[in-house]
């Protein structure tokens, strides 16, 4: 009786434990299912509030990775409420519609300079010149935002002259020299905010001579011949007609903590065009003269920053052995367009939309070319493959109601009416096996309060040249590694 008693409550007890058993097992194979959805979902859509892409009126606190350290400067968006030419501290309302038509412009001028040649890595003649750095220091200097410049839209504060004066100045990797407005401005300058640079009271200022080789390299940084008495003199127009004209010269530079003497730049006696207040242009491209070439025996040729996706806060700007260090980039081939040596070009080698690849044939990229720049806004693909965006876009926002088209932007949607709304996923391929994931506010740009447009453009040419623009690369620390050849993205370096 015992026997049987026990053995009952055995099988009671093992029954119990076989229902608890999978009970259980079930349990962990919904939840597991349901991560495995979440994950799938989250690849194929971003739920976003449309709160957090509308621009805030007050600065926000520094973000992420926008910390000021000795080798960093800080960035921010020109018209923003972090801009340092806003003193009030409030952001300043910019037209979406005219920073679009300055973008169109610009985009033309570097569709005009580049010979649509397939570009190729630099030649190994090239490489057995270059000069090793004597030591990879480091420099970071905070980034802010400014959108009404032709030749750049976010700006940083250097140094120049000793004693040293700060100037506020727009970063542009598809520029060469540097410059800002001089006194006395012999022909005219427009107005800025801070006082206008006077190099007789510098102890370090010097007009480089007519006739030296460092003259000479005006012609490939500005695409115009240097003009001679006895002093060098630059000249440089940009795509919106923008100009600036004056004496090239040496001064002092001072990047945060770091002190470069002689440093080669403008001198602007004569400037107009579409500048705001800002005090002159920090040139980020590869040629001679440009700042990371003359920086190269301190920095090595690296620098990196990371635009920040709202008007209201901060990233970086940084050179040297800072640029990446923090950050998990992966990398893709930095290649060289002999025609147009200081243009940064990459491999785009497609797009998936929604988690899916999309049908584009390789040819398409390939016959146009592709370079990063920070300058230009919103992205411009070969047709081909931005219609190929477009549709697929379209399909996986039809639940939406769509709207007019806004200047160069022909997906728009109303969302009036919605707080959240479900956007695909837009994951860009490079060379090397680099995704960029591309951040919610490099995919949605709001042009009026209920309207928003997705922030991507189609060339008109298949030869035209595509371009990675600066709202596509927000979030991101972009590492230039220009000696080692390769660039590489670094997720949520400012977010």
């Amino acid at each position: 009786m015992a026997i049987d008693s026990s053995s009952s409550i055995f099988h009671l007890l093992a029954t119990v434990l076989c229902l608890v058993l999978i009970l259980g097992c079930s349990e962990k194979v919904e939840a597991y299912r349901f991560e495995e959805m979440t994950a799938k979902l989250r690849h194929q859509n971003h739920v976003v509030s449309l709160s957090s892409l509308m621009p805030a009126e007050v600065c926000s606190t520094p973000a992420q990775g926008s910390k000021i350290l000795s080798s960093q400067l800080q960035l921010a968006h020109k018209d923003g409420p972090c801009s340092s030419l806003n003193k009030e501290g409030r952001a300043k309302i910019s037209s979406l519609h005219q920073i679009l038509i300055d973008d169109q412009t610009r985009v033309k001028s570097i569709h005009s300079k580049i010979s649509n040649q397939d570009p190729v890595a630099a030649d190994e003649h090239k490489k057995k010149k270059r000069i090793a750095p004597a030591a990879d220091s480091a420099v970071k200097l905070p980034a802010n935002s400014g959108q009404k410049l032709g030749t750049g839209n976010f700006i940083v504060t250097i140094g120049l002259g000793k004693p040293k004066q700060d100037f506020t100045v727009v970063f542009d990797t598809g520029s060469d020299l540097t410059w800002i407005q001089c006194q006395p401005c012999v022909g005219q300058c427009y107005s800025q905010q801070d006082p206008i640079f006077n190099p007789s009271a510098s102890s370090t200022y010097s007009n480089i001579s007519c006739n030296s080789a460092t003259c000479a390299q005006l012609q490939s940084a500005t695409g115009n011949p240097q003009s001679c008495r006895t002093t060098c003199i630059y000249q440089i127009v940009y795509g919106d007609s923008s100009y600036s004209v004056g004496y090239f010269a040496t001064e002092t530079l001072t990047l945060s903590s770091d002190v470069f003497p002689k440093f080669e730049f403008g001198c602007g006696q004569n400037n107009q065009g579409l500048f705001g207040s800002v005090d002159g242009l920090l040139g980020l491209g590869r040629d001679p003269i440009s700042t990371v070439s003359q920086t190269s025996q301190k920095y090595g040729k690296r620098f990196s920053y990371c635009l920040p996706s709202t008007t209201s806060s901060t990233g970086f700007l940084a050179f040297g052995s800072q640029a990446g260090a923090s950050s998990s980039a992966r990398y893709t081939p930095l290649l060289t367009d002999s025609n147009n040596p200081s243009f940064y070009f990459l491999t785009m080698k497609g797009i998936r939309v929604g988690g899916k690849s999309l049908s584009i044939a390789q040819s398409v990229f390939t016959t146009s070319g592709t370079i990063i720049d920070s300058g230009t806004v919103i992205t411009r693909l070969p047709p081909a493959a931005y219609s190929a965006l477009r549709s697929a876009f379209r399909q996986g926002m039809s639940k939406y109601p769509s709207a007019s088209a806004y200047s160069i932007l022909d997906t728009c949607y109303n969302l009036a009416g919605y707080n959240t709304v479900s956007v695909p996923t837009i994951v860009l391929s490079f060379g090397g096996g680099t995704n960029l994931n591309v951040d919610v506010s490099g995919i949605l740009v709001q042009v009026s309060s209920t309207e928003y447009c997705l922030a991507f453009a189609g060339n008109s040419d298949s030869t035209d040249v595509a371009i990675l623009g600066n709202r596509q690369q927000q979030t991101f620390e972009v590492v230039y590694n220009v000696t080692g050849g390769k660039l590489g993205f670094g997720a949520r370096a400012c977010t």
